[in-house]
């Protein structure tokens, strides 16, 4: 016969599991609220977890020494660099500032950003330099754009590089587990590289292109006030002579429907001129025991560039009306694919050097062999390597030279 407890046991027993359950449950959310409030993030099994609050960004940039030293980033290389400096550390504690990071993560930012910088400025200047149009502020403060272009290519460098960065500085003040992954939860959730871009460098920008946009209209408005006069000293070794074309069509929208478009087609012609301006480096030095001759230039330019527009066709919409802005901005594409294409595909400066190296030969051989036939001729272009008395081997006095050129 089988035994059967009184109900006042099982009653009992059952208020006990239902206890201990509860007694269970509790526990667990007591856990899990206190690891989501300790330090402002936890890590978990595979993911990082990020409680983000809000943070204002803040940088202390002077605006018109940005665009100074944007529009002449050779002059000002020092600074150029400093200004990267300051922009990359300001967007990285305003990331870690939103992700709501400790004060002991913080105060790591500037050292690990240091790690980078030395390498990170020099891509931030050389792709500068590459993509700017930096022979053409003439042309550039005449289309109301000097101020605007330079912005432009920082804008390009810059995100081509921010996000790169605070990845590469986050991931290693914060580690994660598993595959890395981030938890985000709070205000304004974004990835640390949205925040970066988007509520850090683009207020930037925005801030530079509005002063930018009131410069260049001063500029341009003030340039040709009265007549100037300038002696000059260049030498011109290329010629390049092109023709490009271009269609545009203007559209005008009235709740997202075209009701009116005007045709535009524009042709040029290009002369472009590249040499050297020689009143700014032009040096010449014997070495007599070598017997050589060093004739050092500055670095080619492009010392003329004379663009020629007509219209092949303007067909004018009858709700459409055409802008100066929008001519202008025609005119300034075709004078800037003129520039790229010459010192791109034409290898317009590499030209330059060639013929110049050749012309210093014809020019001062003469002069040379009077002295002793056994000088030769090198030519070198600043900022190169110069090779003087102690990187030249003696000649023997019996040894006669011929004149050369040396391009490097």
């Amino acid at each position: 016969m089988q035994y059967e407890p009184p109900p006042d046991n099982r009653a009992s027993l059952a208020r006990m599991l239902v206890a201990f359950m509860a007694l269970v449950f509790v526990s667990v959310l007591i856990y899990r609220y206190y690891q989501n409030n300790v330090s402002g993030y936890t890590l978990i099994p595979k993911e990082l977890q990020i409680n983000y609050k809000d943070a204002e960004f803040e940088i202390n940039l002077d605006d018109e020494d940005a665009l100074a030293i944007l529009a002449n980033p050779q002059r000002y290389r020092r600074e150029f660099n400093q200004l990267v400096y300051d922009v990359n550390l300001s967007i990285l504690s305003h990331v870690a500032n939103r992700m709501g990071l400790n004060e002991e993560i913080k105060t790591k930012v500037k050292d690990e950003y240091e790690k980078h910088h030395p390498y990170l400025k020099n891509l931030y200047y050389n792709d500068f330099i590459r993509m700017q149009d930096s022979t053409a502020s003439l042309y550039q403060t005449w289309y109301d754009n000097q101020g605007t272009n330079a912005v432009s290519v920082m804008r390009e460098v810059a995100s081509k590089y921010t996000c790169f960065l605070v990845n590469q500085v986050i991931t290693t003040l914060v580690e994660t587990t598993g595959k890395g992954s981030i938890y985000a939860r709070g205000k304004n959730v974004d990835t640390p590289c949205g925040v970066a871009m988007q509520e850090a460098l683009q207020p930037i920008l925005k801030r530079l292109e509005e002063r930018a946009a009131i410069d260049d209209f001063s500029r341009s408005k003030g340039m040709m006030q009265e007549k100037v006069e300038k002696t000059i000293a260049e030498l011109a070794t290329v010629e390049v002579r092109d023709k490009k074309g271009m269609s545009k069509q203007l559209q005008t929208k009235v709740w997202g429907f075209s009701v009116s478009s005007t045709d535009v087609e524009i042709s040029a012609i290009s002369i472009l001129k590249a040499g050297f301006k020689l009143d700014r480096y032009f040096d010449i030095h014997l070495n007599a025991g070598s017997g050589v001759v060093t004739i050092t230039l500055p670095q080619p330019t492009i010392l003329s560039h004379e663009v020629y527009p007509k219209f092949d066709k303007l067909d004018v919409g009858w709700l459409r009306e055409v802008k100066s802005a929008d001519l202008n901005r025609s005119f300034n594409v075709l004078r800037a694919e003129f520039r790229r294409d010459a010192i791109e595909e034409s290898q317009v400066y590499r030209k330059a050097k060639a013929q110049a190296a050749e012309l210093m030969n014809t020019l001062f051989s003469p002069v040379v062999q009077s002295l002793n036939k056994r000088y030769k001729i090198r030519v070198r272009f600043q900022e190169e390597q110069p090779q003087y008395e102690e990187d030249l081997p003696e000649l023997p006095d019996e040894q006669e030279a011929l004149p050369e050129s040396d391009i490097r």
